[in-house]
Formats: structure tokens, C-alpha cells, sequence
């Protein structure tokens, strides 16, 4: 099967595109069986070989969406204009990671939570001697030492 579609011509960020016949499973870029014209997208000018064109179309070549509605816009084939949507690139879902960051930034808070206030009364508590303690202990050693 014949297509009618572009090949890129021109250095780089300047492309221009020839219009070629090729057969459909050859690359843009390789043999092709006819030039029909070409297409320079920065000045919007095309010259096209209309006569040539409306043959291989008759005889079944098919056109790409991109060179069809070029043809359109020149006047070479009367009819709509068909949509072109690119594909948008596909994201790498990335929820499992996230979520372990946020385990680890949940604990930091927990640590950060404690206030100074909290370790001073702590650190007072443990210093602290009780009191009824320290007379028992005191009353033992002096019945010990009246004992003996």
C-alpha cells in the first residue's frame, strides 16, 4: 500500500519536509517513489504538485492526517480537516515511595513533640530523694547501732 506523507529535510531547528510517495512499511526518511512537493512550516509556504497528487489519490494511496489537512488548507483536496492528537508521555507512578517518607517524617515530629519543659521536671523527678525513704533508712542504722 502507497502513502503519501512527509519526509524531513533541513538542518537542525530549521526542518523542512518534502512530501514523498513511499510504500507505507518504508521509513519516513528511506526510498520513496515520487516527490509531490514540499513544506516549509516556518514561513507556512507549500509548493505542491496538485495533478500529481490527485492521481496517486485516485489510484489508492493513502494520506497521512498531517499532509491531508495541508491539502486542505492549499485547496488540492476539498473535505474536513482531521484531528491530530499527540500522545502525551506517560508518567511512572511513584505513591509507594512518598508514602515511606512520610512514615519517616510522622517519627521526627514524635521526637521533636517533647518539650525542654518535660526533661527538666523528668530530670527533677529522678534527683528528687523521697523523704519518708531516707528517715526509714536513717531509723534502721540507729536500731543497728543501739543494737550493737
Amino acid at each position: 500500500m502507497l502513502a503519501i506523507r512527509f519526509e524531513r529535510v533541513g538542518r537542525k531547528n530549521r526542518a523542512q519536509f518534502r512530501i514523498v510517495l513511499q510504500e507505507h512499511t518504508v521509513a519516513p526518511g528511506g526510498r520513496h517513489v515520487a516527490v509531490l512537493g514540499s513544506y516549509d512550516p516556518h514561513q507556512k509556504k507549500a509548493i505542491l504538485k496538485a495533478d500529481k497528487i490527485k492521481e496517486w489519490i485516485a489510484k489508492g494511496a493513502q494520506v497521512s492526517d498531517s499532509v491531508y489537512n495541508l491539502f486542505i488548507k492549499e485547496g488540492v483536496v476539498a473535505g474536513k480537516k482531521r484531528a491530530i492528537k499527540m500522545e502525551k508521555p506517560k508518567t511512572k507512578e511513584v505513591p509507594a515511595e512518598p508514602a515511606k517518607v512520610e512514615e519517616v517524617k510522622s517519627e521526627k515530629p514524635k521526637i521533636e513533640e517533647v518539650k525542654p519543659e518535660a526533661i527538666v521536671v523528668e530530670v527533677e523527678e529522678e534527683t528528687r530523694v523521697d523523704e519518708p525513704k531516707i528517715e526509714e533508712v536513717v531509723a534502721e542504722k540507729t536500731e543497728e547501732v543501739k543494737a550493737k
